[in-house]
């Protein structure tokens, strides 16, 4: 493994023939491991997907979105640098990119600061004021569409594992859940990260920064919205402290979000993230990547029961998903 990560920066020309700098593996990757390499010049992170990713289930993806996940950095750079880390190097050879560094006492994980309580409003609103600009400078643009058609990667890293794998739990939601992953594979409007995560998340001193693009994919921006947004009510279970700042930063994402769609009719895609929204806060809980944090079964009962009624009702904004929860949360 570490000859693996050697060999990469002595492709990059980061490192000599003989060089052997400080190393060491990060946790918390499940797609891909993660170090961080202190080099003569400072330290750098160096990431390389994996082909079966480390969950229970069998779940394998296509080492090649590494490729895809460096091509987004340089697009996401170009509209915004600020959004992301600069990325160093992509290895041909290697599924693996060599990034700067980001200081954890300067870049916060936005999973952690929710985990501890510490939700600020500006901080979701600045998250989706970032996500939609990105969007909008990637719409309806024909050469994107093409250098990411990475729909067959979409499909085994987000399609499956999420909608998919838990129609196979719900017999009878099955057709629906279908319906809902034909729909957005159907989608072009934009170029999509596809894991907009807190974990993947870092709030830095201009704001926040976005990381592992590897389901990069020219496809539903409201993907990408339904699938942060469900971050936030999951982990209302998680910090029942944070509730109320929870619901807040939901709220203020939302808004912020939606406020700069100018590439579709704007409810459109509030629609679609509505309607998607329900189906991914069943997939964390049934699906082949379950969240880690809710343990208890009455809280994975609680998620099911909102997330099925939710998806028999088909709602069409996304504050109507909020509603419901937070009655159910309250209950």
């Amino acid at each position: 493994m570490r000859q693996d990560i050697l060999a990469v920066l002595r492709r990059a020309g980061l490192i000599g023939l003989d060089d052997l700098p400080p190393m060491q593996p990060l946790t918390g990757g499940v797609s891909s491991d993660i170090w961080r390499v202190d080099l003569a010049t400072g330290p750098v992170c160096v990431k390389r997907a994996l082909a079966r990713l480390r969950v229970r289930a069998d779940w394998r993806a296509p080492v090649e979105r590494s490729h895809y996940e460096a091509a987004w950095m340089r697009q996401a750079a170009r509209v915004d640098p600020r959004s992301v880390p600069k990325l160093l190097f992509a290895d041909a050879i290697a599924p693996a990119l060599v990034m700067a560094w980001l200081d954890p006492a300067d870049f916060r994980l936005w999973k952690a600061e929710l985990r501890d309580g510490r939700v600020r409003s500006a901080d979701a609103a600045a998250v989706g004021n970032r996500l939609v600009a990105l969007h909008a400078a990637s719409s309806h643009d024909p050469a994107l569409a093409a250098a990411f058609a990475t729909d067959t990667i979409f499909r085994a890293i987000r399609l499956e594992p999420y909608l998919l794998a838990t129609g196979r739990v719900h017999p009878d939601l099955e057709p629906r859940l279908r319906r809902l992953a034909q729909r957005t594979a159907a989608v072009r409007r934009a170029l999509v990260h596809g894991d907009v995560s807190p974990k993947n998340i870092v709030i830095g001193p201009e704001g926040p920064v976005f990381l592992d693009a590897e389901c990069a994919w020219y496809g539903d921006p409201a993907f990408d919205l339904a699938f942060c947004l469900n971050h936030l009510l999951l982990k209302c279970l998680w910090n029942r402290e944070a509730i109320p700042g929870l619901l807040d930063a939901f709220d203020a994402l939302a808004e912020a979000y939606l406020a700069g769609v100018t590439f579709e009719p704007r409810g459109a895609l509030e629609e679609r993230a509505a309607t998607l929204l329900p189906a991914l806060l069943l997939a964390r809980i049934d699906g082949k990547s379950p969240v880690e944090y809710i343990t208890e079964e009455a809280d994975r009962e609680l998620v099911r029961r909102v997330a099925r009624r939710l998806l028999t009702e088909a709602p069409v904004r996304l504050a109507d998903v909020r509603r419901a929860w937070r009655e159910a949360i309250s209950a």
